[in-house]
């Protein structure tokens, strides 16, 4: 196993303790700037952006040494989805984020998950990230980081509806490009 993949295998890893920090982590904490910091949110917070950084760095170093996998290829952007999805479960549970915009956040990535199982499947081709997703997973994990910290300011609220904005347009975008996949088929 290469050295990205087993970075992905880590992001994976850190995903039940970050669970298990947020569910018996306590509620300890500290009023500051006009916000409550709960220890266990800010040390979760803080595993989740190393595990968030991961993602970076596995596909980073499998681009530039050529070490690009199948494994690489699904367990990365399963990676991504799990993190952020159980993140924002979590984060609906703690009341930091409307169920709504948590809702309308799975459902798209579930619809782009299966659009690039179809293409990949009819057509062979692999559905590339592209600006707007890129900018929708940078949107979402620095909000999750700001909503658990405390989101001074109200930085994880903006972040949270920026990543809304960059979910829809970005699965918009996806489906308008591919939509040819479906014809006949309906």
């Amino acid at each position: 196993m290469n050295l990205p993949n087993k970075l992905t295998v880590f992001r994976i890893f850190l995903i039940p303790v970050f669970m298990l920090i947020i569910i018996f982590g306590g509620n300890a904490s500290v009023q500051a700037a006009g916000s409550t910091v709960v220890w266990s949110r800010v040390i979760a917070a803080m595993g989740f952006a190393v595990a968030s950084a991961t993602d970076w760095v596995d596909g980073h170093i499998a681009r530039e040494r050529n070490m690009v996998t199948n494994f690489g290829k699904f367990a990365d952007p399963l990676a991504d989805k799990m993190l952020t999805m159980t993140a924002f479960i979590f984060l609906v549970e703690l009341k930091l984020a409307p169920a709504w915009v948590v809702a309308i956040i799975v459902c798209r990535e579930l619809a782009v998950t299966g659009l690039r199982l179809i293409l990949a499947e009819n057509e062979g081709q692999v559905l590339a990230a592209k600006m707007p997703g890129k900018i929708k997973t940078t949107c979402q994990m620095l909000s999750i980081i700001f909503l658990l910290i405390g989101d001074f300011f109200h930085i994880g609220t903006i972040l949270l509806y920026l990543a809304l904005i960059f979910t829809i347009y970005s699965g918009y975008d996806y489906f308008h490009q591919s939509w040819g996949v479906f014809k006949g088929s309906m």
